[in-house]
């Protein structure tokens, strides 16, 4: 499994480890990278390693299981538990020196017992994150205040990309068979849509003259 592995710079020790369980680091150096290296099979297991800063660590820790729902397995030096107490935003921890087959172990409960990533409830295009229980839709970490039928559109989208769609299939899709509005109502959207994006990632949506629109 991808192990997104917190700071960029981990120590060599907790890299060969990590490899040795046939697992593959990943290096992130900011919680949005879970966003935009997130590889295609999804994440497994985040892992935090305590070293100078501890409250940087266990800050950045809490945000991987807040925001993402991964569970966070952390690696520190025994001199650092003193600053676990009272501490939430993660599921285990380990202590350095590692061992490998001891890490083998934490990782593989974690993925099985600990929380899974979201999985069909979230849904991901570049570094915009749309969740589908919640209804709440992030843009590099940023929340976008949308109302539901442009939540609907957006998830749509997300879900559809590079295949051009007529306004009449939208409307059918999104509004349903039974809308008895006019293909305006798509075009109105598609445009909040856009202004709230952004101006960078407006380009997303892309109009196909004479047919309709086209995500990705």
């Amino acid at each position: 499994m991808y192990v997104p592995v917190y700071p960029a710079s981990p120590s060599a020790a907790l890299t060969a480890a990590i490899i040795e369980t046939g697992n593959r680091p990943v290096p992130i150096d900011a919680v949005t990278h879970l966003t935009t290296k997130r590889p295609r099979e999804g994440w497994g297991v985040a892992v935090v390693e305590i070293s100078d800063d501890a409250g940087i660590a266990l800050s950045t820790a809490r945000k991987i299981h807040s925001d993402h729902a991964l569970p966070v397995l952390l690696v520190l030096d025994r001199i650092h538990t003193e600053d676990l107490e009272g501490q939430a935003g993660f599921d285990d921890f380990l202590l350095s020196p590692i061992d490998a087959d001891e890490l083998r172990t934490r990782l593989s409960r974690l993925r099985s017992t600990g929380g899974n990533e979201p999985g069909e409830e979230t849904l991901y295009f570049q570094d915009l994150v749309l969740n589908t229980a919640t209804y709440q839709a992030t843009v590099d970490g940023n929340p976008r205040d949308l109302t539901y039928m442009e939540y609907e559109l957006l998830r749509f989208f997300v879900e559809n990309p590079g295949r051009v769609w007529s306004r009449e299939q939208i409307l059918s899709r999104v509004w349903g068979y039974d809308y008895f509005g006019g293909s305006r109502t798509v075009d109105v959207h598609v445009r909040r849509l856009r202004a709230k994006l952004g101006e960078e990632r407006s380009s997303w949506i892309t109009t196909v003259r004479s047919v309709g629109y086209r995500f990705g």
